[in-house]
């Protein structure tokens, strides 16, 4: 047996790797969902970080652990690949196929806890928004995935939305930039594999009766083609006027939270033609984390940044980095340290927060007051954040629970 590994965990070595993955005793496994997949699929936990375990060929393995951790060392939202475990053999000798190992997505969701029974409109409207918004952050930098689908995808909770992370890695490809090609493909593939995934839910029963899979897969892609236009178009405006566009444009790709590193202008008859290159996706996350140290989910952020911005305003403080070091410690921190320790495996604190800011809001609109934080508090964790199932692990838990 040979490890190659990103990360030295000696308790690697304490499993049972001469016994295929389909055949492990139970006292190693970890019961977590997961989606649809080609291959064996097992999960551990080792010194409390659970990972997941997949038996492919060796050529497979080695070309998704490389892709994967140039996706990690471009900031991509995939999951991080931990090790190569080749040469596996029985204890008769028999070859064993070779184990890729990645890191455990914390908090994350498989699609099919989210779509099946009770899913409602609203809650889907976010999960198309959240794929779309992943597969054009992967063609903008140049990753052609060869293998769109849902099952190939992780959902995590972002403030009342969610952020897509790609699984499986292992029909990529990692290019300079792609065609339009390259990007139809993707997009036709992206389309076949969600309404085989939507029928196969729809013949299990496990569809709600107003999803009608087509016209999800029209969404999606419509949803896609949308915000790719908005972040590549090329623009005309008057002369006069481009300064102004120019500024209005960049907000609007923030707002989206997408990062702009130049504008290319040129002139045309009465006016200019700006194109605006966008790098990358992440505008509100780097700039949280830049201020406090704390990564968040990109609209977790957002709302992150605007209770910052409002602390500062009302505290009257001029330094953006003195406010930003005033809140974590005065407020994020003692909210987050309120939080009992049974329930803190039901959601990531920066998610915690941010559901605590709305739930504060809804308290107010209710008194006709401010309520104040600390009885916000108390209020969230005892209607709503006790009553929530744990996202480590949801197996067994009603569909209806975890949707909204």
């Amino acid at each position: 047996m040979r490890i190659t590994s990103a990360l030295v965990d000696p308790a690697l070595l304490d499993l049972p790797w001469g016994i295929p993955l389909e055949d492990w005793p139970a006292d190693h496994l970890v019961a977590l969902p997961q989606g649809i997949s080609r291959h064996i699929v097992r999960f551990v936990k080792l010194n409390d970080v659970v990972y997941a375990l997949k038996e492919t060929r060796e050529r497979i393995a080695e070309k998704e652990y490389d892709l994967l951790r140039a996706l990690e060392r471009i900031d991509f939202p995939a999951v991080e690949a931990v090790a190569i475990v080749n040469d596996r053999e029985t204890p008769e000798g028999e070859p064993l196929e070779t184990v890729l190992i990645t890191r455990h997505l914390q908090f994350s969701l498989p699609y099919r806890a989210l779509f099946s029974h009770t899913l409602r409109p609203n809650t889907l409207n976010r999960l198309l928004d959240a794929l779309a918004a992943l597969i054009v952050r992967m063609h903008l930098t140049g990753f052609s995935w060869g293998d769109c689908s849902l099952s190939n995808t992780l959902f995590r909770r972002d403030a009342g939305a969610f952020a897509a992370y790609l699984v499986d890695a292992e029909t990529g490809n990692l290019y300079p930039k792609l065609s339009e090609g390259q990007r139809s493909e993707d997009i036709e593939i992206l389309r076949l594999n969600i309404f085989g995934e939507l029928l196969d839910l729809e013949a299990a029963e496990l569809l709600h009766e107003s999803i009608d899979p087509e016209a999800v897969v029209d969404d999606i892609v419509a949803r896609y083609e949308r915000l790719w236009h908005e972040v590549t178009y090329e623009q005309e405006v008057p002369r006069g006027d481009a300064r102004h566009d120019i500024e209005r444009r960049i907000r609007r790709l923030n707002e989206l939270g997408f990062d702009v590193a130049e504008v290319a202008m040129s002139t045309v008859d009465g006016g200019v033609r700006i194109r605006p290159k966008v790098v990358d996706a992440g505008y509100h996350t780097r700039r949280l984390l830049r201020l406090t140290g704390l990564d968040a989910e990109e609209n977790q952020a957002r709302q992150l940044l605007n209770d910052l911005d409002t602390y500062r305003a009302e505290s009257l403080l001029t330094d953006e980095q003195q406010a930003a070091h005033r809140w974590l410690t005065e407020v994020f921190e003692p909210v987050v340290r309120a939080v009992p320790a049974g329930l803190r495996n039901k959601l990531e604190p920066q998610e915690i927060f941010t559901q605590i800011i709305q739930h504060k809001w809804l308290l107010s609109e209710r008194a006709g007051r401010d309520v104040g934080m600390a009885p916000a508090v108390q209020s969230y964790l005892t209607d709503v954040l006790a009553k929530k199932p744990d996202e480590q692990a949801v197996l067994g838990v009603e569909v209806e629970s975890l949707a909204g």
